[in-house]
């Protein structure tokens, strides 16, 4: 008897307690409406987030009213227990019209005394894509080079550039409601495969997409042979070992850094142009290391051998340049400093930024005379050459990025390619927008 008049007690005081917390709470759900800045389209519908942690929520309802036109939109009850949930808010099946709308949301949580919030919205509902007109006529191409398009919207945009293939190549804005976009012709797309078009999407989601007028060019590809002895194997793996501690053989270890270690590295460029700046830093032709010879130029086709057997193929993406033993190495042109430390097969690197999604690399080198964040300028002694990294030899391994994708660096050396590229197209779509 004892015993169940205990539990007796139990149930009531658990249910009193039950109770009480049903009835205390006092917190309405808490709403959270997607995108923030009421923005909407048919493309790229608003949704709706939910949260209760008390009694958890109950209903929802969401009309929305349109030139004094009232439509349900949302009606639903959670099941018991529900803490969080996001409902999307399907506009397209409602009529709608591009202009201002009211989106009224009423949710409830299960308190016995049910809190309510609600919420009433006037968002914008945009179903026309932004139109793009282009400033810039003659975009001349060599594959592997850069190009420059600059081009208006008629809207405030989300996302605006130049999408080639895989490759997207951001748009910055200028001056008088200019975007300017460097692109390239990666080395890796074929002519018949390289079909730049301009992207703009505007903040409801809706995109447009633009053909530009351009004309290419194919250079000769290179091929150059290059022996790994053992002398190599044992100069050079002993430094890579720390990356990949389970592989001893100094062959299977060389073919583990020439292939993983240098995706890797390569992955690591992609990321580096999220720190770039929204307009150019530097001016002019870049600067060559002085008094140096070319030992090896941009996209020649490497084919590795050992004991007369082919091992490896690797694309060479810069120019390497020998000068005496440490030379001084010269930042190629103003900006700022990104990157300054070891990067894999690179070795110790510096990475400067000039803006708009350009930025210069200088790799093998002995020592680095700058650090990340530093403003720099053209002819600023970075550091000096070396051998760290996969070099076999003392030289700079120069290469020039645009958005991460390396291109031809012989260009940007060229003062009349940089005229007829960029600076002249830069002066007359900045003059039209004045």
């Amino acid at each position: 008897m004892k015993s169940r008049a205990l539990l007796i007690l139990f149930v009531i005081v658990a249910g009193v307690i039950g109770g009480f917390l049903i009835l205390r709470d006092g917190k309405a759900p808490q709403l959270t409406f997607y995108p923030s800045d009421g923005s909407v389209s048919a493309n790229s519908p608003p949704n709706l987030t939910l949260e209760d942690s008390g009694t958890g929520l109950k209903d929802l309802t969401v009309t929305v009213t349109q030139d004094g036109k009232e439509t349900s939109l949302v009606a639903i009850s959670f099941p018991a227990g529900t803490t969080r949930r996001t409902v999307p808010l399907p506009l397209n099946k409602l009529g709608l019209k591009d202009g201002p709308m009211v989106i009224d949301i009423v949710a409830a949580d299960n308190a016995m005394l049910a809190n309510h919030a609600k919420r009433k919205l006037t968002v914008a509902y945009d179903n026309q894509p932004p139109s793009i007109s282009v400033l810039t006529t003659a975009h001349n191409l060599n594959q592997g080079g850069s190009g420059l398009v600059m081009f208006r919207v008629s809207e405030k945009v989300r996302r605006a550039g130049v999408q080639v293939g895989k490759y997207f190549f951001p748009a910055f804005p200028q001056q008088g409601g200019v975007y300017a976009c460097l692109f390239a012709f990666p080395h890796d797309v074929s002519p018949g495969e390289f079909l730049p078009r301009l992207v703009a999407v505007d903040l409801a989601g809706n995109e447009r997409k633009s053909g530009i007028y351009f004309h290419t060019r194919l250079k000769p590809v290179k091929s150059d042979r290059i022996e790994i002895n053992q002398a190599f194997l044992s100069e050079k793996m002993p430094d890579f070992q720390h990356f990949f501690p389970d592989t001893r053989d100094p062959l299977k270890l060389f073919l583990r850094v020439n292939g993983e270690l240098r995706a890797a590295n390569v992955a690591t460029l992609k990321e580096l142009p999220e720190k770039t700046a929204g307009k150019p830093l530097w001016q002019g032709a870049f600067l060559r290391l002085p008094k140096a010879a070319p030992r090896a130029g941009f996209n020649e086709q490497r084919d590795y051998y050992t004991d007369g057997q082919k091992v490896d193929h690797q694309t060479h993406l810069g120019l390497d340049l020998a000068s005496l033993a440490a030379s001084p190495v010269p930042a190629a042109n103003s900006g700022t400093v990104i990157y300054a430390k070891e990067l894999g097969i690179y070795g110790q690197c510096v990475i400067i930024d000039h803006g708009l999604g350009l930025q210069s690399l200088y790799s093998h080198l002995s020592s680095i005379a700058v650090t990340d964040g530093k403003q720099v300028t053209k002819g600023q002694i970075i550091g000096n050459t070396g051998t760290t990294g996969m070099a076999g030899g003392d030289h700079l391994h120069f290469g020039i990025l645009v958005n991460g994708i390396e291109v031809e660096p012989k260009e940007w050396l060229d003062q009349h390619w940089i005229n007829d590229n960029f600076t002249n197209k830069w002066n007359q779509a900045v003059g039209t927008a004045k």
